[in-house]
């Protein structure tokens, strides 16, 4: 995912955030503070239909789980992750380092000759990290899953179809000369695994992640549209004023770069078992968290971004944006997690998350 407030306005707004919150604890105890800036911040406000808040596991919810037909939220929903399928993808792609079968500075061409443009310049390791400089194809107009697409959202769109249209672009830069988000690297990382494996890359995250982590509630819908129940439903505004529900959409357009469903409670068991140690080995583990810089805070490793808080520390995990839904899934090292749900919100969540972060890492004193 990307932001869409420009850096400036953001740090200032992170800054002016952090001291509010930071005042909030006046007198009080800092847990007390804490909580009570917690629940002030997980209010839906008049743009969002649901804000679902877990830190710890402890949850605040608010606003609905159906626009359209009401319902409170009670946490146990299900709903689109966006780009946080990126570190499930590329947490499958480091298993197959560790297995010898990828070697991540090897080139692209090794394991999909004449798939990748200029793939014998670009490597592995540049594609997880979005230093390849492959152009994004969700910048074409009506290839983006962030856009009201009418009845395209419904049509099935194959991967060598995305690549098709991202290689009618020029590349942002040189293999390795700089950093650029683009979900065309995690459509390619989808190919990588099909071709190690000789398996669908939903099948692979199935058996290596899902399956034996008991995360039931996560799936990969391919070209199903639908959130299976408990859901929460989303909504947006288009130009006309018209309202529409967004939450039914072929997901095939995302792929390997954002198609995914989740629960909070499977997002923090999912960074407790990668970030615990438990799915990668040392090694391994430390070449995702080598991260460059994105900006506003956050650096990007391999598929895994780094957030700084402003109190020092950091947060790993990964944010997701599509068209009704923002997610931002962390954890901190010493094992506290945090989950922020935003459904059928008008902007990328990232103000909020900075200050639900500030709040629950900052004002406490553990």
């Amino acid at each position: 995912m990307t932001g869409k407030t420009p850096m400036i306005a953001r740090r200032l707004a992170v800054l002016l955030l952090t001291l509010a919150v930071l005042a909030a604890a006046g007198a009080t105890t800092l847990v007390l503070a804490r909580d009570r800036v917690l629940a002030s911040v997980a209010g839906t406000g008049s743009e969002a239909s649901a804000t679902l808040l877990a830190v710890d596991g402890r949850i605040w919810a608010d606003g609905v789980r159906d626009p359209a037909s009401g319902g409170p939220l009670d946490g146990s929903e299900r709903f689109r992750i966006g780009s946080v399928t990126k570190t499930f993808v590329a947490t499958v792609v480091l298993q197959l380092v560790d297995e010898g079968r990828v070697a991540l500075d090897a080139t692209i061409e090794k394991y999909l000759p004449g798939v990748v443009r200029d793939g014998a310049l670009i490597t592995v390791r540049q594609i997880l990290q979005h230093t390849s400089g492959l152009p994004d194809h969700m910048s074409s107009p009506g290839w983006s899953t962030n856009r009201w697409r009418g009845d395209d959202r419904f049509r099935d769109v194959t991967p060598a179809r995305i690549l098709q249209e991202a290689f009618t672009r020029a590349p942002h830069f040189p293999p390795g000369a700089g950093f650029r988000y683009s979900n065309t690297n995690y459509v390619v990382a989808g190919l990588l695994v099909e071709a190690v494996t000789g398996r669908p890359y939903a099948a692979e995250i199935e058996q290596r992640i899902l399956e034996p982590l008991g995360l039931t509630g996560t799936s990969l819908p391919g070209s199903d549209p639908r959130v299976p129940e408990p859901a929460v439903r989303a909504e947006t505004v288009l130009d006309d004023g018209r309202r529409v529900d967004v939450t039914e959409q072929n997901e095939s357009l995302d792929g390997a770069a954002g198609e995914m469903i989740s629960t909070h409670a499977d997002l923090a068991t999912f960074l407790d078992a990668l970030l615990g140690g438990g799915l990668l080995t040392p090694q391994t583990l430390a070449e995702m968290r080598a991260t460059v810089p994105m900006g506003a805070g956050f650096h990007y490793g391999l598929g895994l971004q780094r957030f700084d808080l402003p109190c020092g520390g950091s947060l790993w995990g990964h944010g997701g944006e599509l068209l009704g839904y923002v997610t931002y899934a962390f954890r901190r090292a010493d094992g506290r997690t945090l989950t922020l749900l935003r459904a059928s919100a008008d902007d990328d969540g990232f103000l909020r998350f900075a200050a639900v972060a500030t709040a629950a890492f900052c004002l406490t004193r553990t």
